[in-house]
């Protein structure tokens, strides 16, 4: 899910530069000693040294969301070659499975099954981009979670099953939907539907290989995974320090993105599970390899602890707020028309605004034009979680319920009192309910529209612009501090604030005679003596 198209390219520069470089740095000099050794035939070492070559993106993003470096210098260019090794791992998957030794005694045609396997991956492609979108907004009408769930599972369960029935892997049919999954506007919802599984099952992935391993291997070759194990941390934390310096990044920089990513990856697990699968090479040589990435897994928080005592101090390192992948500086939640007009002046700044609604069919209306918006329920935290509102400056509640607003608030202030939040306010107690809240700012949907309103009617009547503006200017004020009074004495405080004019009712038509009493006054009440006003017009 975090290999969005659209974000792939914004990073295009360090992910298809630095990260080409070490993906191929790293496994041509990995292949290079495998071969240098014979440890391996050609075909078998090139996927290990490709498959070595990898990181692990769970560990590193951990190590980043741990020391606040997400949104660093070098946080971005370590995760920058993280997501191009993402993206490797789709190749190597079918270059592990066109490398498999071909029998030409074998039913079928070399390349006819390579033809099978790019329609199966082609057909993948097209679904996911012209299929996914109105099938989850159908789903998303309907407001059943578990149905959007159990649809993206079908959708990770159905691209593996078809590519592996084309010949190549499961993993990278999965690997597939979920890119697929990730340009769709449902993606931050999915995300955080998923999260309660995520660890669970990727727990279960580390319990699978781990019972694929041969212990009995590993405890015959100890020396050889322990040799290893130190000597590819030290080759590619090298190789990693030598292409950051030559892509511009200083020595504190590159020294952490070094020690950063030097281990191997969870994506080699698949790999060589496949390849000793395919016949590349045995079975316990995968042990060994997945034995070595496993060790160099657990020694990567020692790493990283060294790579603090290496660097010096940077000063007062800046942050990249126009990075794609960091999130925004505003969170929007809701995009009805209030939201609406509110992100043109922030557009309009160049402030960079991550918009979340729970209408599917809004969120259908304006990517039509251009907003980047999702959709998701901003009332829910793993939602919020997953626009970003850890990094975001402001969180901007705009939606147009005061229930839902309220709710929203509250989570926030529970779950996040950091937060700065801007408000939309429904009406006039709802301004006095957000202050009492304690928002940092909040704003009555129709008041600024009255204002405006009423300024342009009175200047249509032959006010001069500039009393029309100080009139209006008035009213804010006096506005302002009957609000102050407000929230001290109650709703009906500060009534002398308001410019009021008693309305004297006057006839349009002019009586032709006087009125006269209609009874005969039964009760003998005296004509000076005013009526019970309990009784005068109880039938009207």
């Amino acid at each position: 899910l975090e290999l969005k198209p659209a974000r792939l390219w914004a990073m295009r520069r360090a992910i298809f530069g630095l990260g080409l470089a070490q993906v191929l740095g790293a496994g041509m000099a990995i292949y290079g000693l495998l071969m240098l050794f014979g440890s391996l035939p050609a075909n078998g070492a090139l996927i290990a040294g490709f498959g070595l070559a990898l990181s692990s993106t769970a560990f590193a993003l951990q190590l980043l969301d741990e020391n606040g470096a997400t949104n660093t210098r070098w946080g971005q260019t370590g995760f920058s070659i993280l997501l191009f090794q993402d993206l490797a791992i789709v190749p190597l998957l079918a270059l592990a499975s066109f490398l498999a030794p071909y029998s030409p005694d074998a039913p079928g045609n070399i390349w006819l099954d390579a033809g099978i396997a790019v329609a199966a991956v082609a057909g993948v492609i097209l679904a996911g981009r012209y299929l996914l979108n109105p099938a989850f907004r159908f789903i998303g009408n309907t407001g059943a979670r578990e149905v959007m769930i159990a649809a993206a599972l079908f959708v990770v369960i159905g691209s593996g099953m078809l590519l592996q029935w084309a010949g190549l892997s499961m993993a990278m049919g999965a690997f597939l939907a979920g890119v697929m999954l990730a340009e769709s506007s449902y993606r931050h919802e999915l995300e955080a539907d998923i999260e309660p599984f995520r660890g669970l099952l990727l727990g279960l992935f580390f319990i699978a290989v781990g019972l694929s391993v041969d212990l009995g291997v590993i405890r015959d070759n100890l020396f050889l995974i322990t040799g290893a194990t130190l000597g590819l941390l030290v080759l590619k934390a090298a190789i990693n320090y030598l292409l950051c310096r030559i892509f511009g990044s200083d020595h504190n920089d590159a020294m952490r993105v070094a020690l950063l990513i030097p281990q191997g990856g969870e994506f080699g697990f698949v790999l060589f599970s496949i390849a000793a699968a395919s016949g590349l090479f045995t079975t316990s040589t995968a042990s060994i390899l997945i034995a070595i990435v496993t060790l160099s897994m657990a020694l990567t928080p020692l790493s990283m602890m060294l790579a603090k005592r290496m660097v010096r101090a940077d000063e007062a390192e800046e942050m990249d707020e126009d990075f794609d992948g960091a999130g925004a500086d505003v969170l929007m939640v809701g995009f009805s028309r209030f939201g609406q007009i509110a992100s043109q002046m922030l557009l309009s700044s160049g402030r960079d605004v991550t918009i979340i609604d729970h209408s599917a069919d809004r969120v259908r209306a304006a990517q039509k034009f251009g907003f980047r918006i999702y959709f998701g329920d901003g009332t829910r935290k793993d939602v919020l979680e997953a626009a970003g509102i850890r990094r975001a400056k402001i969180v901007a509640v705009c939606t147009h319920k005061r229930e839902i607003t309220d709710r929203i608030i509250d989570l926030i202030q529970s779950e996040y009192p950091n937060a700065k939040i801007f408000a939309r306010a429904y009406d006039r107690t709802h301004t006095l309910a957000l202050r009492a809240r304690g928002v940092d700012y909040e704003a009555r949907e129709t008041f600024e529209s009255g204002l405006l309103f009423g300024r342009k009617t009175i200047e249509a009547l032959g006010v001069e612009e500039a009393r029309a503006q100080e009139i209006q200017d008035d009213v804010r004020k006096r506005d302002e501090e009957r609000l102050a009074i407000q929230q001290v004495e109650g709703l009906y405080a500060g009534r002398d604030k308001l410019h009021t004019r008693p309305v004297t009712p006057e006839p349009l038509i002019k009586p032709v005679r006087e009125g006269k009493r209609l009874d005969d006054d039964p009760e003998g009440r005296d004509p000076e003596k005013p009526a019970n006003p309990h009784t005068v017009g109880a039938n009207a």
